[in-house]
């Protein structure tokens, strides 16, 4: 475990980002956490779960992810402007429980994101520029249906992807329990590991 609970809050807390208890259950804290490795095509950050057990234990669990789009896309983008990076940030009611390219549930974007456009078609991720206000599609889902992926290449054009299915499947049961309790919406929340400096 890379951060504990303690660390993340205080992060939140200096951001003025909300976190998520009221010591209810499944009450959610959907966290990125986005390495200082600036290469692309590796799952090198970090998404961390958050909430309380049905015992109202508070849980938390680290699961490795990217939160940056693969090269292939770097360098071959769908966008005129350039491939998606997500922009850091608390994003209240992102996203919800959906089909992810009509395939299988993921928690699909339902409200605006920021990001910035990479357009240099290069594998170093350029986090700077313009930023786009809208929704781009930016999911958080997994990679390999199986098992797990090494290389990150098509499964990420901006999305936040899981590297195992095993984790992913874990996170989307606790995501539909919390759909259950407080409807289908859910916050996303987007730091950098510079941040916990």
């Amino acid at each position: 475990m890379k951060f504990d609970i303690p660390q993340i809050k205080e992060v939140l807390i200096k951001k003025g980002y909300t976190f998520f208890d009221k010591n209810k259950v499944y009450n959610l804290n959907i966290i990125g956490v986005r390495s200082n490795n600036d290469v692309a095509n590796s799952f090198d950050d970090w998404l961390y779960l958050i909430f309380r057990d049905e015992a109202l234990q508070m849980q938390i669990h680290e699961f490795p992810i990217t939160t940056d789009p693969g090269t292939y896309w770097l360098q071959h983008p769908m966008n005129v402007n350039g491939t998606a990076i997500l922009v850091p940030g608390q994003y209240k009611g992102s996203h919800q429980i959906g089909l992810h390219q009509g395939k299988y549930e993921a928690l699909k974007q339902k409200a605006a994101l920021k990001v910035w456009r990479d357009a240099t078609r290069d594998t170093t991720l350029d986090k700077n520029g313009k930023i786009y206000t809208g929704i781009f599609g930016i999911n958080i889902h997994r990679s390999n249906a199986t098992s797990q992926s090494q290389i990150v290449e098509k499964w990420s054009a901006g999305c936040q992807v899981f590297q195992k299915v095993t984790h992913f499947n874990f996170f989307m049961d606790c995501c539909r329990k919390a759909k259950g309790i407080y409807g289908n919406s859910f916050t996303y929340t987007l730091l950098e590991e510079i941040d916990f400096k």
